[in-house]
């Protein structure tokens, strides 16, 4: 009896093995299939990271409309491998669409692109620094959404998030304290201005420093970082918003007043920043600070030279006693930058659709500081989600977020939202603001050898009938349309603003626009000092294709009872 069951129990123990080896070798399988239908690019660890994939050849054959219909029956035509027709065809008549073949190659390359992987330049969010800063703790402090504890600016890293982290961050903005919260955000300031709490209410590990505090539900774990002398002091996010007339009234307009004889831009943006007031306002030799309200606002720029150079050795300070030149420090407006999931699940989906590069991600933050709501998006970007956009990991039908991102055109698509706000961009200026970030991700820029290579003309090619074929479909298959050209969101912001908030069936206080006027850039616009390539990238042959779209698209938006393209799209 012992021999038989011996027998069965070393059969039984063989059919185990055999299923386990089964079982890492299917998990296996599934690892090397999902990995190539993901494109991804696996660099040894401490290794550069291999560049992406160039670009397959656009497909010989495209799909355009037939001579005479209205966006409506395709029929094939031939096009070169530059996205030109041969015979020298040109017009509206023989505009590409998108054919299976082309709809697959646009789908994988985009897709492509969105990985956590983060550009080292030009990125946003607090820098990576490998030096240990000898910041000292200091304690657990509260926070509130309407009374932060800590005034100055805020990045996010919901995946590395560290001490030393935003230590490094808030030093490089010029602050004295940094300052934890949720486990991946850091909050910076000059001085701490709410009361501290227990301890153990700050018992969140940072996402990106196993074992370490970093906050807590409202809850702050604030470090002294190091002593930074002022004259070392680098500030990484003032910008310069123009010149404006004096208000009436400078007393209540502003907060601040410092006279100073010997006045620079850099000294008035550091005392600003030391009075932890987003708004520096110069002229000779008075520094002011503030915030945006009704008694100073920041809608009607001048031209610059109403705000005239005083003298050679500080050529950025006004003369002129009637105006003033304005700078945002590093110190956010708070006013706007609480945001939430909708309180109510909403059945009604309202995306927010354009072409890749027309600044879909610039309105999203737009539209989050002046509605408090959370966008959505059709994709996940893992860049942006660690950057502050927390909708971007919800599912993008779950009704909690006030529009949802997508890139996406075609019947089916487009007829699964019950309204969109359509943004259209020149393409001229949407090509290149996707080939950058293609290139070099979404604050960096390609660089010369990228313009000059042959990916270029094969993304003009296959891109540039994208843009038009985007903007007819959903003319043609979407339910109820807002038109918003981004020019024209530039332009006049705050009016452009309430019609979108408007149309999402919202408002926005007043106090909401100003400030968003005030924070309108964000982290996501690309610098303005980085090196940009100084010739330009487009053949005659790619402007007169492109110039065929533009006008096939102002017609069709015309046809359908919305303003045309603005006039400086047009071909002259």
């Amino acid at each position: 009896m012992a021999k038989p069951f011996y027998r069965l129990q070393r059969f039984l123990r063989r059919m185990q093995l055999f299923f386990l080896f089964l079982g890492v070798a299917y998990i296996m399988a599934g690892s090397v299939l999902l990995l190539q239908r993901a494109s991804l690019v696996v660099s040894p660890r401490g290794g550069s990271v291999l560049p992406p994939p160039s670009l397959p050849s656009p497909p010989r054959a495209l799909v355009a409309p037939v001579a005479g219909s209205r966006y409506g029956w395709m029929a094939p035509i031939e096009v070169t491998a530059e996205g030109q027709p041969p015979n020298g065809q040109r017009g509206p008549h023989w505009l590409a669409s998108r054919n299976l073949e082309i709809r697959h190659l646009r789908r994988r390359w985009f897709h492509s692109l969105m990985s956590e992987q983060e550009t080292a330049k030009g990125d946003g969010g607090p820098p990576r620094k490998k030096v240990r800063h000898k910041g000292t703790y200091v304690g657990c402090f509260l926070d509130d959404t309407k009374e932060r504890g800590l005034k100055g600016t805020v990045f996010y890293d919901f995946r590395k998030m560290s001490s030393i982290l935003c230590q490094d961050a808030c030093s490089e903005s010029g602050y004295q304290f940094a300052g934890l919260e949720y486990g991946s955000e850091c909050h910076c300031g000059n001085r701490i201005s709410s009361p501290r709490t227990r301890e153990e209410d700050c018992n969140l590990a940072c996402k990106g420093e196993r074992g370490s505090s970093c906050g807590g539900v409202g809850r702050l774990s604030v470090y002294k970082v190091e002593e930074v002398l002022p004259s070392h002091r680098r500030y990484r996010n003032v910008r310069y918003k123009g010149c404006f007339e004096k208000p009436l009234n400078t007393t209540a307009a502003f907060l601040f007043h410092n006279l100073q004889p010997n006045l620079t831009w850099q000294s008035c943006v550091e005392t600003c920043t030391d009075k932890e007031l987003p708004l520096a306002i110069l002229r000779r030799p008075d520094c002011f600070c503030g915030y945006t309200s009704h008694h100073f606002t920041l809608h009607r720029m001048l031209p610059e030279e109403r705000c005239a150079l005083a003298n050679t050795t500080s050529p950025l300070i006004p003369k002129d006693k009637d105006f003033f030149q304005v700078y945002q420090t590093p110190v956010q407006d708070a006013r706007c930058t609480d945001r939430k999931f909708l309180p109510e699940k909403s059945n009604h989906l309202v995306a927010l659709s354009s072409f890749p590069g027309a600044g879909n991600t610039w309105v999203r933050h737009l539209i989050e500081l002046a509605t408090g709501y959370y966008t959505g998006s059709y994709y996940f970007d893992g860049t942006l989600y660690n950057k502050g956009f927390k909708g971007e990991k919800d599912y993008w039908k779950s009704g909690r977020t006030i529009c949802v991102k997508t890139h996406e055109s075609g019947k089916r698509e487009i007829e699964m939202y019950d309204a969109a706000i359509l943004l259209i961009r020149s393409p001229y200026r949407s090509l290149m603001a996707e080939f950058n970030r293609k290139c070099a991700g979404h604050l960096g820029y390609a660089s010369e050898q990228h313009w000059k290579g042959k990916e270029w003309p094969e993304f003009v090619g296959s891109y540039a009938s994208w843009w038009a074929s985007h903007v007819l479909d959903w003319l043609r298959f979407g339910r109820r349309l807002l038109v918003v050209h981004y020019e024209d969101l530039r332009a006049t912001l705050v009016p452009s603003l309430q019609a979108i908030t408007a149309f999402l069936n919202t408002s926005a206080s007043e106090d909401r626009l100003l400030c968003v006027e005030s924070n309108q850039d964000g982290h996501f616009k690309r610098p303005p000092g980085a090196q940009r390539h100084a010739f330009d990238p487009f053949t005659p042959d790619m402007k007169r294709l492109i110039d065929s779209y533009i006008l096939t698209v102002d017609q069709a938006l015309r046809d359908s009872n919305h303003s045309g393209l603005p006039q400086e799209y047009m071909p002259r």
